[in-house]
Parts: structure tokens; C-alpha cells; sequence
């Protein structure tokens, strides 16, 4: 998400990515820097009036095109080498969103020679959608991941039954709406697939179902052109049902206007909207209309970090600040976290289980709370993975 800004600073050379991550980016990128500018702008009115400095976005569309430009296209498992053969890598899919892989490296110098895998985010076995993550190769150390170092997900099984009944409860018995926050990639995939089946099996209440995200518009279609990434269940259901992501009370919306329309219709509706985590985007204007309304449901179904609005309102605030006004919560709050892309400790020490302990030198978790790093170390070392640090912000550590 940051790369256009690294562009902007004079970076010039390859950025090596999957052919599917490159999609992505191209619409992905582009809204980042929409939004940026939008942002700025407003804050800038309010600058001007008060006589201060005004803001410059991170990047702008500009920094985008010319990062765009840069990017070279390597499909999984295809080693490709750099310096004189110093230094060599491969992408192997990590299962976790499309396009997702985790690294393999080797360093072959004068000096010293290892192999280095950096996991990146590791997808799930059961994933809904996606492919299992790919075994990790042997290597001499390995950056792992801990974001669910210290939890366990639900069966995906009993996260449909539960979206389903949260659906009845709210859209059938109460006539409320339900606002389902979700990341425009993988989260709104997996929640409309979910839907679909459903509809598919008769089981669905007859509602209307909105996707109001042009980014989760976008990354739909995008999904829509790489079958090949999708996990075999997908494919044999696609066998009689060539959409997974589109059924006749399914409406994507994209316009603004249309957007702000779904907050004066009358009736029961199931939202799904960016951004996941609450902090921007359209669900922001659906939240606002809805949160003091009791017949309607907040449906959280991902991770929301520590600060953000998403947390507040999984924490049980009474009242919350949107737009600088305080709202009083009366909106009921659920939450299914089965649809998390991040691998649990099970499944994480799954993914590692066949390295060889006597290969590995070290093991380094990243991208996860004190606590649940904490807890993942302690697992892996009662799997016999000996040498597994915690590193610090800023810390150096030379690889031997």
C-alpha cells in the first residue's frame, strides 16, 4: 500500500510481485490515492480557514502510475536469480488473498551462504475461497507471522449457520438492516460467496444484499479472472453456479449517489461495506445512520486493532465519536471471526510442522500483538523449534 510513496522518495528500480497482486494494485493503488487526495482536500479547506499549514498526501495518482510501471510479474514457484546469482528468490502462494505468497530466498556469496523464508501473511487451510497455503520449503531461518499467535477460529460450517441465523434475527424478526463491515479483498469475496451458497440452497430470507464499495466492486471482478486461485470446493460449486459472487438479490453498488440513497430506504437489507476495520470509507455514513437504531445489527468479521473505531464498538463502548459528533450505540454488535485469512496457531504450526528443526537456525515472529507473539513462541518451542526470538523495533541481527 505504501509502495508509491517509496516510488515518490526516487525509488527506481523492480518491484517483483504475482501476476494476480499486480491486478490488484492497479485498482487497489489508485483508490489509495483517491482517497488521499479527497482527504486532503478537506482537511485543507479547514487548514486554510485557520490560518495553517496545509497537508500534502502521501502519494498522489501520479507516484502511482510510475510504481505501476516498475512492476514485473513472477508466477509461484519460478526461481528467478539477482546479482550475478548472489541472491535468488521464488513467490510460493501463501493462501491468504489473492496474489498472496510467501518468499523463498537464498544467498549464495563469497562470504556466507543461507536460505530465508518470510512468511507474509499465511492463509488458512479451510479458507473459503483460496487455495491451502504451499509447504515451506527447508531453510536456515524463517520470519513467521503471529497476527492469531494465541487464538483458534470456528469451523466455516458453523460461521454460515451463524451468519444465517444472525440474518433471520435481524432482517426477519426485528426488520432491521444489517451492516456488515468487510475488507474490499478477501473478507467481501468470502461473505457474498457465503451468501450465495445460501441462496443457492434456498435458505437465504428474501432481503436485498448491497455491496457498497467501488473497491470491493473492483476486486470482485478481479477474483472473477483468476479461477485458477480459487480452492477446489469453489470450482465444483462453480460447476452449477458459474458466479459465486452473484445472485438475483445481490446488487454491487459504485455511485456515490447510490450510496447514500441505502441509508433512506425503508425495510429490511443486508450492507456490506469498507472499510473493515471502520476508520473510513462508505460503512462510516452506514454506521452513522444506523448505530442508534436497535433493530438493526453490526456484524464484525474481522480484525479490528486497538484504537481504531471497529475495536471501540467490539469492546462494548456506549458511545462512540463518527465524523466528530458523539452517537449513542444502540445498534446490536456481533461478531464471527471464522472469516479471518490469518491462519491460527494450529494452523500456523500446521504450516511449519515439516521444517527441519536440525536445518532451522532461527525462527523471528513479526505482525502480532505482544501477547499473541508470546503465546505462538511458546507453542512452537513445545514443537521442538528451539531457537524462536521476539524481535524488537530497530533491532539488527546478522544472519550467519
Amino acid at each position: 500500500g505504501n509502495l508509491p510513496n517509496l516510488v515518490k522518495q526516487g525509488f527506481n528500480g523492480p518491484i517483483y510481485c504475482t501476476p494476480a497482486t499486480k491486478d490488484l494494485l492497479e485498482v487497489m493503488l489508485a483508490d489509495s490515492a483517491r482517497i488521499q487526495e479527497a482527504d486532503i482536500a478537506y482537511l485543507n479547506r479547514k487548514r486554510t480557514r485557520d490560518g495553517k499549514e496545509l497537508l500534502k498526501p502521501l502519494y498522489e495518482m501520479t507516484d502511482v502510475v510510475k510504481c505501476l510501471s516498475l512492476m514485473i510479474t513472477i508466477p509461484y514457484g519460478e526461481m528467478l536469480p539477482l546479482f550475478d546469482g548472489e541472491f535468488s528468490f521464488r513467490f510460493h502462494d501463501a493462501g491468504h488473498i489473492l496474489g498472496s505468497a510467501f518468499v523463498y530466498m537464498e544467498v549464495a556469496g563469497k562470504q556466507r551462504s543461507f536460505s530465508l523464508v518470510f512468511s507474509g501473511d499465511v492463509g488458512r487451510k479451510t479458507d473459503l475461497l483460496l487455495k491451502d497455503p504451499e509447504p515451506v520449503p527447508p531453510c536456515d531461518y524463517l520470519i513467521c507471522e503471529s497476527t492469531y499467535g494465541d487464538r483458534l477460529h470456528e469451523g466455516n460450517e458453523n460461521a454460515s449457520m451463524r451468519l444465517l441465523e444472525i440474518v433471520r434475527k435481524t432482517c426477519i424478526q426485528h426488520k432491521g438492516k444489517l451492516l456488515i463491515p468487510a475488507f474490499s479483498l478477501g473478507r467481501t469475496q468470502e461473505i457474498v460467496y457465503c451468501l450465495d451458497r445460501l441462496s443457492s440452497q434456498g435458505l437465504l430470507p428474501s432481503v436485498p444484499v448491497y455491496v457498497d464499495s467501488p473497491l470491493s466492486t473492483n476486486a470482485t471482478e478481479i477474483m472473477r479472472r483468476h479461477p485458477e486461485a480459487l480452492n477446489e470446493e469453489v470450482r465444483e460449486y462453480m460447476r452449477t453456479d458459474a458466479d459465486p459472487f452473484g445472485f438475483n438479490q445481490l446488487q454491487y453498488i459504485r455511485e456515490h449517489e447510490d450510496s447514500m440513497r441505502l441509508n433512506t430506504l425503508h425495510g429490511p437489507a443486508i450492507i456490506i461495506s469498507a472499510s473493515g476495520m471502520m476508520e473510513a470509507g462508505r460503512i462510516k455514513h452506514h454506521l452513522k445512520h444506523h448505530i442508534g437504531d436497535e433493530a438493526s445489527t453490526l456484524l464484525i468479521v474481522g480484525y479490528c486493532p486497538p484504537g481504531t473505531l471497529g475495536r471501540r464498538l467490539m469492546d462494548g463502548q456506549k458511545e462512540v465519536v463518527i465524523y466528530g459528533r458523539p452517537h449513542k450505540v444502540k445498534i446490536s454488535i456481533e461478531e464471527i471471526h471464522t472469516f479471518s485469512a490469518h491462519a491460527d496457531y494450529q494452523e500456523l504450526g500446521e504450516f511449519l510442522n515439516p521444517l527441519d528443526r536440525g536445518k532451522l537456525k532461527k525462527i523471528f515472529l513479526v505482525h502480532g500483538e505482544p501477547e499473541a507473539q508470546l503465546a505462538f513462541a511458546s507453542y512452537l518451542r513445545k514443537m521442538d523449534f528451539k531457537d524462536v526470538l521476539i524481535p524488537s523495533e530497530g533491532e539488527e541481527i546478522e544472519l550467519l
